[in-house]
């Protein structure tokens, strides 16, 4: 009885586990896909009405006052930490849906599909079918 209970444990602790590191939720390193060096921070987060976001916390490269200034809208010269690059996706299965990606250094927004292979977050922008996909780390 104590042997089956101990493998049941063992089981369940294993699926947590294994859970966790495969959720988009936590903290990502950016890498910039032309480059391939680390700018920033991105604390991937669930929101109110169960979409997923994503937000600036840190920059790796740039001032911590950087701005955006070719940012559309009211995101328009704020602080780019602290600020949503990644808003409305809709979980589809293992993947995170139709929701949008902002790039601050260019200002442009884009339609968004995220994924997780491994210890990695796939976070693709594209408009129509040209798409473009970036590998991010999970910081521990």
């Amino acid at each position: 009885m104590k042997t089956i209970f101990l493998f049941l444990m063992g089981l369940i602790l294993s699926t947590s586990i294994y859970a966790q590191e495969s959720s988009v939720f936590g903290v990502w390193k950016t890498i910039d896909d032309e480059t391939g060096e680390a700018k920033a921070y991105v604390e991937i987060y669930k929101d109110q009405n169960d979409t997923m976001s994503g937000k600036i916390i840190k920059l790796l490269q740039d001032d911590e006052d950087t701005i955006c200034e070719k940012c559309p809208g009211d995101k328009k010269n704020q602080k780019v930490i602290g600020m949503q690059i990644i808003w409305d996706m809709i979980k589809n299965g293992d993947q995170w849906i139709d929701g949008e990606v902002l790039k601050p250094e260019n200002g442009k927004t884009y339609s968004c599909k995220v994924w997780v292979e491994g210890d990695k977050l796939q976070v693709r922008g594209y408009i129509g079918f040209v798409y473009r996909t970036q590998t991010w780390l999970r910081v521990e």
